[in-house]
């Protein structure tokens, strides 16, 4: 085989590579079918949809943890990803973040399905500093009930199967059996609530109505309605906490928590802190409820 022979081959066998690589791209490329992405408000949404969705979406949460959804404002790349969205799902109970922003959010997209989470739930009121007989607005913590959030999870779900009707059938399946883990969650917190010596808990922010309500609880808040307690309500607290023996405040890492501090060290008490926000849900409200059973059972 002479020179000009050897270098035609190696030419040719080159190019039926080069062309070979150029259709496995071309193939793979146009088989490839970029996932919906849904935007959440908070991440406890995010771990809903990611149990009910498996891998089949892209999930951005607008505040991130340890961020206050009070006053987080989303950054340019979240934005971003809002635009590009085919579902955003707010919590849809009045939470600040979303009273300034939902609107900019839809407007940035408004071909996006929007999902209110709170549809189909019955929201509480809370309780203003100045007279414990007047509202101070409905509570927007529904997450921290198992209960709404089994609610939560059935209207995330309907939002999965608009955007994403192909994968119905594998959405419903996941769906249940995550439903059954937050019915089992449920029982778990009935029976760690049950046979208590007192239900008066203290917390710094009242971001635990829906807890309370479902499971015969009282909530004595110190920060209502995002509004610091004045000098006298401060004594008034640490009164409170005195006649019903409380020895433990519960606040959230989200949040300022020095007026938490200085009540319990009045009532010779400590400050444990719970996240509203934190990272698996369902092993996060097990050891809140029992850290709460615990300190009402000490009282």
């Amino acid at each position: 085989m002479n020179r000009i022979n050897y270098i035609a081959i190696i030419v040719t066998i080159i190019i039926i590579i080069t062309i070979g690589l150029i259709s496995l791209y071309q193939s793979s490329d146009l088989n490839y079918v970029e996932k919906p992405r849904v935007v959440v408000t908070i991440l406890p949404q995010a771990e809903f949809i990611e149990k009910i969705s498996g891998d089949k979406v892209s999930i951005t949460t607008m505040v991130p943890p340890g961020a206050n959804p009070h006053t987080y404002e989303p950054r340019p790349s979240q934005m971003k990803e809002v635009a590009e969205a085919q579902m955003y799902a707010k919590v849809g109970t009045g939470l600040d973040f979303e009273l300034v922003w939902i609107d900019k959010i839809i407007e940035t997209n408004p071909n996006m399905l929007v999902v209110d989470s709170s549809e189909g739930i019955q929201l509480i009121e809370m309780v203003a500093h100045d007279n414990e007989d007047q509202p101070g607005g409905k509570d927007p913590h529904i997450w921290l009930s198992p209960k709404k959030a089994i609610i939560m999870v059935e209207n995330l779900y309907e939002g999965l199967v608009n955007i994403d009707p192909d994968n119905k059938e594998y959405y419903a399946k996941n769906k249940d059996v995550y439903i059954d883990s937050l019915k089992e969650l449920d029982r778990t917190i009935m029976q760690t609530f049950s046979g208590l010596k007192t239900g008066k808990f203290m917390v710094y922010h009242d971001s635990w109505g829906y807890l309370a309500y479902d499971y015969g609880l009282e909530q004595i808040p110190i920060k209502k309605v995002g509004k610091e307690p004045t000098p006298e309500g401060i004594a008034n607290l640490i009164d409170q906490a005195r006649e019903n023996n409380i020895t433990v405040i519960f606040a959230s890492p989200e949040f300022e928590i020095q007026t938490a501090k200085t009540i319990a060290e009045e009532i010779d008490g400590s400050v444990i802190l719970i996240s509203p926000l934190a990272k698996d849900y369902i092993e996060n409200l097990k050891r809140i409820s029992d850290e709460i059973s615990k300190s009402l059972n000490e009282t």
